[in-house]
This record gives C-alpha cells, sequence and structure tokens, in this order.
C-alpha cells in the first residue's frame, strides 16, 4: 500500500543535517507498517524495538544517555549491528518510556550518523507528564488515515489520480461518473489502512464495518488504560457526542449537547487529551476573517472533527450501503461527512490550515476559511451537485474576497465571483 509520506521519508534520509525523526500519528494509521517499509527500502537492515513492556531495553536509558553505549547494549541485547547510515534505528510505542524521548537530544548532538525514527500512538498524550521534549533537536513528521489520493492508488486507479494530479479537466469530467462513486466508497470506508486493505481483498462492507467498530472499541480501551477515574466519563462524553455535533447546521462544538448543564471549562483537559492522542481535530472560529488568520483566532468558539471519516460513518451507525448507494434517511448527515473528508484532505494533502467565521446573529456562516495567495478566502461544503450558495454569496459581497470557493460533487467551473471545485480534486486544483 503506497504511502505519500515515504516521499518524505526519503527526504529525511538524504539530509546532510538529519536529525533524529519522531513520527507522530494516532493508533492504527500504520506508522509501524510505513517505518518497517521505509527500513526495507532505503536501508540495508532495520533494527525495531518496541518498547511495550521491554523493560530491560528500556533500562539501558537509565544510567545515562550516552548513544554510543545505549547502541551498543542494543546489539548485544539483540544479537545485531547497527552501522552509521546503513542501519534504520525504530523505537516504537515510546510513549511507554518516556526517556526514550529525552534520550534524542543526545543523538543529535554525539550521534547524528545514526538514522533513528521514534513513534508512540499516544505520544501526544504522555507530553504533558513533565517529559522533556528535545525542542530543536528533531525533525518530525505527521501519519494520517489514507488520504483520497491514497486511497485511489490502493484501488488501482492510479492514472485516474494522475489525471486529477495534472489538473486535467477534460479526463475528470469524463471520469466524474467513477470518482464520485470511488468517493462515496471512500466515505463509507475511510483511510484507516487496515480497513482499506480488507475491502480491497474481500469488498465486503460488513466485514469492513465491523473492523471501523474494532478500531472504536481500541480507541475507547485507550481512555480506560491511560486516563485517570475523574476524566475517563467526560472523555468518553466527548467523544461520542461528536458525531452529533458534526450533524447540526451549526457545527460549532455546543457542550449543552454532550449532557444538559455541561460548561466548557469541565471538559477542556478531555478535550485536549483527545486532541493529544490524535483522535480528533480542532478548527478554530476567528472573530474576523483578515490577514493573518491565527491573530484573530477565538479560543472559546470551535468545530471537532474526528481523525477519518470512515470512523465518523461507523460511529454514527450509518450502514455503508446507505452511504454509497443513497437514502432519504441519510440526506441530514451526508453533509457531516462531506465537511469531514474536506477537513481531512486540507490536513493531510495540503499546507492550508482551515478556521472558520460566523457573522454577526449568525446570519451566515462559513464552513471553512483558508489563507491563500495572500488573500483570505471563504470555503463552502456542499454534498451534492444540487447547490445553493447564500451564505458563501453574502460573505463574498461584505469582504471581497479574491473570490469565493465552492467545494461539491459539481464539475469545475468559474463564476466572477466563486469557484467550483469538485469534492475528488479540490486539493490539486486550488
Amino acid at each position: 500500500m503506497k504511502r505519500l509520506l515515504m516521499e518524505k521519508l526519503s527526504e529525511w534520509h538524504k539530509k546532510k543535517n538529519r536529525k533524529p525523526l519522531i513520527l507522530w500519528g494516532a493508533r492504527q494509521v500504520g506508522k509501524t507498517w510505513l517505518m518497517k517499509k521505509f527500513g526495507e527500502e532505503y536501508f540495508q537492515n532495520t533494527v525495531y524495538i518496541s518498547l511495550y513492556k521491554n523493560k530491560r531495553i528500556a533500562s539501558f536509558f537509565d544510567e545515562d544517555y550516552n548513544p554510543h553505549r545505549i547502541i551498543k547494549a542494543i546489539e548485544i541485547e539483540l544479537h545485531v549491528k547497527i552501522h552509521p547510515d546503513k542501519t534504520l534505528l525504530i523505537f516504537d510505542e515510546i510513549q511507554n518510556e518516556p526517556k526514550v524521548l529525552e534520550s534524542l537530544k543526545y543523538f543529535c548532538e554525539e550521534a547524528s550518523e545514526y538514522a533513528v525514527i521514534v513513534a508512540g500512538s499516544l505520544l501526544g498524550v504522555a507530553l504533558h507528564e513533565e517529559i522533556s521534549f528535545p525542542v530543536g533537536k528533531v525533525d518530525e513528521l505527521r501519519l494520517y488515515p489514507l488520504s483520497f489520493d491514497e486511497f485511489l492508488t490502493a484501488m488501482n486507479e492510479s492514472e485516474l489520480l494522475k489525471a486529477i494530479e495534472q489538473k486535467n479537466l477534460g479526463i475528470m469530467n469524463i471520469f466524474s461518473d467513477k470518482l464520485t462513486e470511488l468517493l462515496k466508497i471512500y466515505y463509507a470506508v475511510g483511510g484507516m489502512p487496515e480497513v482499506v486493505a480488507n475491502y480491497i481483498n474481500n469488498q465486503n462492507l460488513e466485514e469492513v464495518r465491523e473492523l471501523q467498530k474494532s478500531i472504536l472499541n481500541q480507541y475507547e480501551g485507550d481512555f480506560g488504560k491511560h486516563v485517570n477515574e475523574k476524566e475517563l466519563p467526560r472523555i468518553r462524553l466527548v467523544w461520542n457526542s461528536i458525531p452529533t455535533q458534526l450533524s447540526k447546521e451549526n457545527k460549532k462544538f455546543f457542550f449543552g449537547k454532550i449532557k444538559e448543564g455541561a460548561r466548557q471549562k469541565d471538559f477542556e483537559i478531555a478535550i485536549q487529551w483527545l486532541l493529544d492522542s490524535g483522535l480528533v481535530y480542532k478548527v478554530n472560529k476567528v472573530t474576523k476573517p483578515a490577514m493573518p488568520l491565527k491573530a484573530y483566532v477565538d479560543f472559546s468558539s470551535y468545530k471537532l472533527f474526528m481523525l477519518d471519516v470512515g470512523l465518523l460513518a461507523a460511529a454514527s451507525e450509518i450502514a455503508p450501503e446507505i452511504i454509497i448507494k443513497g437514502n432519504s434517511i441519510y440526506e441530514e448527515f451526508k453533509g457531516a461527512l462531506t465537511e469531514q473528508f474536506v477537513f481531512q484532505q486540507f490536513k493531510a494533502s495540503t499546507k492550508f490550515i482551515p478556521y472558520y467565521y460566523s457573522g454577526e446573529k449568525s446570519t451566515y456562516e462559513t464552513d471553512f476559511l483558508i489563507q491563500h495567495n495572500g488573500d483570505v478566502l471563504p470555503v463552502e461544503v456542499k454534498a451534492e451537485t444540487n447547490t445553493k450558495s447564500k451564505s458563501l454569496k453574502v460573505y463574498c459581497e461584505k469582504f471581497n474576497p479574491s473570490f469565493g470557493i465552492r467545494i461539491s460533487m459539481n464539475l469545475f467551473c468559474e463564476q466572477s465571483w466563486m469557484k467550483n471545485y469538485p469534492l475528488w480534486a479540490f486539493t490539486h486544483l486550488l
């Protein structure tokens, strides 16, 4: 299964001033597979070490952080030879042994000739437990679920993807029905590697849903293992409320939707835990649609998205067949899946950081705002082809951006004030 992050890993491998690399990512997004595959393709040999209950190797970091002593101890323990530049040294599940993270400073300063990658599914959570992060001494990459581009490659549609990458509107228009069908399959299957592989091999949507439920259950199992008793019910309440929050027309996160009388300050730690684990992402509201957007963030207002559109569908108990074939009962939730998809694509496949903006008295609201070529552009997301852009039109008349962006199932078209980008290609056409 081709992962686009492999290109970034290759660039890291070639860097003259290479530092130890941290690979961020939620559980089950494919970090371990990618690290091992990278070692297989770019190094003579790979030494993979999981710190999950590996107390002997963890003890190598107790005495001091001398990287040469640590490497020699690993060679003796595992009966291997670790060669500078020829061996990829992988430390996985390092959230269980924070000293490994702290040692990276010394690998950078005293043993930079060694290629070292570390990962941990809950590393972001562990950083709040007084772990010293090696600021300036590490390189960092983040792995997400498969993007739609990666999904097309996995589905043996590389030539179709190439046409999208080349902005070949003629080919895209010819195959728009096929791209629409593939996109709906992606909504149902999502981008979790194990789920995608199962769908490709078996074409069985029931198995897809069972795997998705299993992943969701594993995530909830992590809550119980790594969270204190006070925060555990709050984390579960936030996590389980996200499908409901995203199904609203106004997708701002309302604490009253979690439970009656809920207050933001009571759930700040729970939300931060989910953010640190990589299971949810926050899109902040801005008080003013102006450059730079980051300067106008309203930290009290935001939307929360899940890490994967397929998991959102599973958590919402929308049958995969209904998502693919359509159903009138599903119409209201279609927008939630579509906005989740657009957010994921922004996050995994572009450099844009999405925000959103709401007018006074919420008379209109942008789904997203992005900084684009020195301008702030509004983004409206539509699930189908029957599109009306009243809010987008009002925004454009008020703030006069270069143009407004509508992302929908329609083909690319351009008007004086707005450009419509098809959902399956918007990241390449922007």
